[in-house]
């Protein structure tokens, strides 16, 4: 197999499902499509796409909101006849639909249901060729995705799906980028297919499987996900973030064995256990805390003594499986990547029985360029694992001022992107030629480490362009610093400062939940978040943990300063005003530092 649609008729002959793809309807009741009618629909769909006068190479885009089976029927069916699909995040400016549109030179676009269908039609007026906008939720005078579909172009179906070829252009994801307009990276069938061939073993999961998918399509991380559990023959139910918790939610209907994340949501889920544990009460409390601090030393594949088996077994029967239980039940891994994760998060959770592996990628890699495994030497806690098989890493350390053997990570594989859509003078400066080989510049500073079987895994430090320089000429990675500090369940967001200054400070957004508990613990009248900031018993809380992580940096990295952030930074703003995050949830450091400018001057004029 080598193209995507490939899977498709894959799944059909070998692992035929009545509930292939899975999604709930206007009336919150679960919608199944067999792997007979996912294929039967695809199909209609691309003759109804042909139908419309679209030929090869046109550009569809498509948004949606929530996860649905709708979305992936159209990605297939765009396959089939040659069509680029365009996705596009929810949550972005018409402003921004506009510049990605006329870019792209979209021709239709395809979207779920809230404000998106006038979001696309405020930008279709400055959009030119710009056709109609179908919609996945019937609705009057909107036109409907499935009054396109038809047979009547059953024999051109089949004539251009059996010329198309791996290298064929498959999709152009635009990057959510920290600065500047957004890129298209082009991905073909073959360097999507690369990555589903060699993780499919990684992801632990077996014909029949419930799995969930809740992160967005639009990405590449998730979008190739799916893919392999399509391979793989599991049942996918799409679903939202907004609906995953509680006992209705649908980690509880689905009981899915394996899913994706990205390490925010596992550290929303860590604080959400951690002040539940802080409102028990007497016996209670001090065995969630007993049990929570065995996960402390805790290393993947541990020897235990018979009396630790025994502590650890009284832990598992008493806390974690009430855990495991809050989240289905049956997970047997859950793949986490798109930013670093905290290694005590990794640590907690796969301690209570809750297997979190870690992976490494970018949009332009298609995305996987290493996970960690299941295997018993397949998994080292804080990086981002060994490579996958055909990809190959360079240390680069050139360009740059990198301590030991860091540099930056250079990829080299069948996975990694042609270029930039319409972009050579980009492509001119992330592409490189070493060897005779054409490498591609992540932007990623890491190393490569040995396991304790002497396998290599890749280890994460920063971000090339995050670099920050002191006015001394020190050179400070903030993303080690960040992600150590966000460990503390009083610490919800924070970033780290310091660029052409004489020392490095930091901004911090508190866990508000988890503060109003301790001042509760600590009498601290609440009035709310902006007030309490500036109490002096909270300050001085947070110079404590700054007091406790600075000791494990060298003295230039060490936070001298720090400033209370009363506002969450969000990856979208419902008034229009610039998002702090990207939708992926990175940091964008250019709009934080712009929009807390004064508190910035405070911090280095005191």
């Amino acid at each position: 197999m080598t193209r995507l649609f490939d899977l498709l008729y894959y799944q059909l002959e070998k692992y035929p499902l009545e509930k292939s793809l899975n999604g709930r309807d206007a009336n919150g009741n679960w919608k199944s499509y067999s792997s007979q009618e996912v294929v039967d629909a695809t199909e209609r769909a691309a003759s109804g796409l042909l139908d419309l006068g679209l030929k090869r190479g046109d550009k569809v885009a498509m948004v949606i909101y929530k996860n649905r089976p709708e979305w992936m029927i159209m990605d297939f069916a765009m396959q089939v006849i040659g069509l680029v699909s365009v996705p596009l995040y929810p949550t972005i400016s018409v402003g921004e639909y506009e510049y990605i549109l006329n870019e792209a030179e979209a021709k239709i676009a395809f979207c779920g249901g809230g404000d998106l269908y006038d979001k696309l039609t405020g930008a279709k007026q400055n959009v030119s060729g710009f056709g109609n906008i179908y919609t996945f939720d019937k609705e009057e005078g909107k036109p409907f995705w499935e009054d396109i579909f038809n047979m009547d172009h059953k024999a051109e179906v089949e004539k251009i799906k059996a010329e198309i070829k791996g290298e064929d252009l498959i999709t152009i994801i635009y990057t959510s980028g920290t600065t500047g307009n957004p890129k298209g990276v082009m991905l073909t069938h073959s360097n999507i297919m690369h990555v589903v061939h060699k993780t499919a073993a990684v992801l632990t999961t077996d014909v029949g499987d419930n799995v969930l998918s809740f992160l967005p399509l639009c990405h590449i991380f998730e979008r190739a996900v799916s893919m392999v559990h399509y391979f793989k023959g599991c049942e996918t139910y799409f679903t939202g973030t907004d609906n995953l918790s509680g006992p209705e939610g649908d980690l509880a209907a689905v009981k899915p064995t394996a899913f994706s994340t990205v390490p925010r949501l596992l550290e929303k889920i860590y604080e959400a256990i951690y002040n539940k544990g802080l409102m028990l009460d007497g016996t209670k409390k001090k065995l969630f805390f007993w049990a929570l601090s065995l996960t402390d030393d805790y290393e993947l594949n541990q020897e235990l003594s018979f009396g630790n088996k025994l502590k650890w077994g009284l832990a598992d029967k008493l806390i974690f499986s009430k855990w495991r239980e809050a989240l289905g039940g049956n997970v047997k891994v859950i793949v986490t990547g798109a930013a670093p994760c905290p290694v005590k998060i990794m640590r907690v959770f796969c301690a209570a029985g809750i297997p979190i592996r870690e992976g490494y990628g970018l949009t332009e890699t298609s995305p996987t360029l290493t996970i960690n495994t299941m295997e018993a030497d397949g998994a080292m806690l804080g990086t981002a694992g060994p490579l996958i098989k055909g990809v190959e890493l360079l240390i680069d350390q050139e360009e740059g001022d990198y301590k030991d053997d860091e540099g930056e990570i250079l990829a080299y594989g069948p996975n990694v992107m042609t270029g930039y859509y319409k972009k050579p003078e980009i492509n001119a400066q992330v592409f490189c030629e070493i060897n005779g080989k054409r490498w591609f510049r992540t932007g990623d500073i890491g190393k490569l480490v040995k396991g304790p079987t002497g396998r290599e895994f890749l280890k994460i430090t920063d971000r090339k362009k995050e670099l920050l320089k002191t006015s001394g000429g020190k050179y400070v990675a903030p993303a080690p610093i960040e992600n150590r500090l966000r460990e503390e369940f009083l610490v919800e967001q924070m970033m780290v400062i310091g660029d052409r200054q004489k020392f490095v400070s930091a901004l911090i957004v508190p866990a508000e939940e988890a503060l109003k508990s301790y001042c509760e613990k600590k009498e601290i009248p609440w009035t709310s978040l902006n007030e309490i900031i500036k109490h002096k018993k909270v300050l001085k809380r947070y110079q404590k943990i700054v007091n406790k992580y600075n000791p494990e940096f060298s003295h230039v990295e060490q936070i001298k300063k720090f400033k209370l952030i009363s506002s969450p930074w969000l990856p979208f703003h419902q008034d229009g005003t610039e998002a702090e995050l990207t939708p992926t949830l990175k940091l964008k450091r250019r709009v934080i530092r712009e929009k807390f400018k004064l508190e910035i001057t405070e911090i280095y004029m005191e």
